[in-house]
């Protein structure tokens, strides 16, 4: 479902950044970063590429007490399932060319009470995404949703429900690129896929990482 993730200041995220052609650009390192929260994700306009930071929930709304915005309660949904997104009207306007990459170093799932620490092994995570502006009044606000996969069945113990979207770098450059509506071209990825070997840590809790056991590396398909 990927309900949490967090952002260090790593190596690894330095090398993410590199490969998706933006050296000099890091996103804010923050742990615990939950949906309705201020989070960074790259985009491509106009031949360059930008790091933008907006609320993660593609569909937000002013907060009642005007301090900042939150998910819209109307839906029920931060992430956009991969099954949905040429049919939804929350996500087939935006699909096409309104695509983005989340980097982060690793993302969050749950069993039971025990927090696993979730990335490719050896990288930061490059998690697919949909992104959106929106107006209010004078203010202009951006938000963004990570794309979700089916059930995995080497994942499923960890998560039964769903995986996210994780991409290889070969992937970056189509995946941005605003000008390529050919959204048939991704049928690929839309599959459950795990892309590069999975590490799964469990730590102590989402903003303590120290492992607490051994982790179990799920590998690609």
């Amino acid at each position: 479902m990927c309900g949490r993730y967090n952002v260090t200041d790593s190596p690894e995220i330095e090398a993410l950044m590199h490969r998706l052609r933006m050296p000099d650009l890091r996103p804010k390192p923050q742990l615990n970063v939950p949906p309705g929260g201020s989070g960074e994700f790259a985009i491509e306009a106009a031949g360059d590429r930008y790091l933008v930071s907006g609320v993660w929930s593609l569909l937000i709304e002013p907060a009642p007490d005007g301090r900042g915005f939150r998910p819209n309660p109307k839906f029920h949904t931060f992430n956009a399932r991969s099954d949905r997104l040429t049919t939804s009207p929350l996500w087939r306007k935006v699909y096409p060319a309104k695509r983005c990459i989340i980097p982060v170093s690793a993302f969050h799932e749950w069993q039971g009470k025990q927090v696993y620490n979730i990335h490719p092994q050896g990288e930061a995570t490059a998690l697919a995404g949909l992104w959106q502006t929106w107006h209010f009044d004078e203010q202009q606000v951006s938000s963004f949703t990570v794309i979700t996969l089916p059930p995995h069945p080497r994942f499923s113990h960890i998560h039964s429900k769903s995986i996210p979207l994780m991409l290889r770098p070969g992937d970056f450059d189509m995946w941005l690129d605003p000008d390529f509506h050919q959204v048939e071209a991704f049928q690929g990825l839309m599959k459950t896929h795990i892309p590069a070997p999975l590490v799964c840590e469990p730590v102590k809790g989402v903003k303590n990482l120290e492992r607490v056991g051994e982790a179990e590396i799920l590998p690609a398909d």
